[in-house]
C-alpha cells in the first residue's frame, strides 16, 4: 500500500505482467492511463480525489512503470487494456488517456465501446490527425519524438542519464506549473525509466505511432466514437479538442488555463473537478 489508501496489483494480462494501482470502491469504475515520461504515478494526487466517488484503477502501460519490459505498439497496448477491464470484471468504465496513451485508448474506445461509459482524452492527438507534426522539427515540432523513435538511439544515449533527461529537458519543457514536479516525482519516474529495459517500450511505442496514421484514420472512417468524450486541452493548444471533434460524435471540450502538458501532475484538483462533473452527468 502507498499514499492515500492506494494498493498495488500485478497479474499476467495478455501474456505479460501488468502492474496497476487501485483505490476506492463505489461508483462507476475509472481507468486512468498515463503518457510519457510517466507511469501510474502521474495520477497519484488525482486518484484519491476521484476515489471519493469511484473505484479508480491507474495502470502502468506494458513496458512502462513496473509492468513487464518489452517492445509494444499502441495496438498491443489497447489489447492489454481491454484484457485488464475483462480480468477485473469492471464493466463499462470511464476511460481516461493522457498524452501518448491517447492512441491505445482511442483504439479501445473504437473497437470495444461496450466496455466504456465514457472516454476522456487529455493533452493528446492521434496518428493521422496531427501527431506526426510533433516530430517535424522544421515546423515547430519537438526533437524528442523522432529521437525516441530512432531504433537503438534512446538506449545508446540515455541509459545512465535518465534523471538528466527528465530534469534537463522533459519536465522543464512540458511542465507549466512551477513546483508541480517534486523531487519525489523525479525519483519515481527516474526509477522506472532507468530499470533494465526501461527505455525499450517508449522507443518502440513512439516508432509504432509514427507509422500508424493510415491505420488510425481507417479505424475512424469505420464510424466515429459513439461513447461520450471529454477533450481536455492544457498548454499545448487545441490539439485534443481538434482531434476528438474529427473522430467522435459527442464531444465536450474544456481548456485548462495556466497549466502545461502534464495536466494530472500540475492541476489535479482542477482536473478532478472537471472529471467528476463529467462523470456525474453521465452516471445520473
Amino acid at each position: 500500500m502507498t499514499d492515500n489508501g492506494i494498493t498495488h496489483h500485478t497479474a499476467t494480462i495478455n501474456g505479460d505482467d501488468l502492474h496497476w494501482v487501485s483505490a476506492g470502491s463505489g461508483g462507476t469504475p475509472v481507468l486512468l492511463v498515463h503518457g510519457f515520461p510517466e507511469s501510474w504515478w502521474a495520477f497519484r494526487r488525482l486518484i484519491p480525489l476521484l476515489a471519493a466517488e469511484h473505484r479508480v484503477i491507474a495502470v502502468d502501460l506494458p513496458g512502462f512503470g513496473d509492468s513487464a519490459v518489452g517492445d509494444f505498439t499502441s495496438a498491443t497496448m489497447a489489447e492489454s487494456l481491454c484484457a485488464l477491464i475483462v480480468h477485473l470484471g469492471l464493466g463499462p468504465v470511464h476511460l481516461t488517456g493522457q498524452d501518448i496513451s491517447g492512441t491505445p485508448t482511442f483504439r479501445l474506445a473504437a473497437r470495444h465501446p461496450e466496455l466504456l461509459r465514457s472516454f476522456t482524452a487529455i493533452e493528446t492527438t492521434l496518428p493521422g490527425y496531427g501527431l506526426e507534426t510533433l516530430a517535424d522539427v522544421v515546423n515547430g515540432g519537438s526533437w524528442h519524438v523522432g529521437f525516441l523513435a530512432a531504433p537503438g538511439i534512446p538506449e545508446l544515449l540515455l541509459a545512465g542519464r535518465e534523471r538528466e533527461f527528465l530534469t534537463g529537458f522533459a519536465f522543464p519543457a512540458m511542465n507549466g506549473t512551477p513546483g508541480a514536479i517534486t523531487d519525489r516525482d523525479v525519483d519515481e519516474f527516474t526509477r522506472v525509466l532507468a530499470r533494465p529495459g526501461g527505455l525499450r517500450a517508449p522507443a518502440a511505442f513512439y516508432a509504432s505511432m509514427l507509422r500508424e496514421g493510415d491505420e488510425i484514420r481507417s479505424i475512424a472512417a469505420e464510424g466515429k466514437l459513439t461513447v461520450p468524450v471529454l477533450a481536455v486541452d492544457g498548454g499545448s493548444g487545441p490539439f485534443t479538442s481538434g482531434t476528438m471533434a474529427q473522430v467522435a460524435d459527442r464531444v465536450t471540450s474544456i481548456r485548462l488555463d495556466g497549466v502545461g502538458h502534464l495536466v494530472a501532475l500540475e492541476a489535479p484538483d482542477t482536473l478532478a473537478k472537471e472529471l467528476l462533473t463529467f462523470y456525474r452527468g453521465l452516471d445520473a
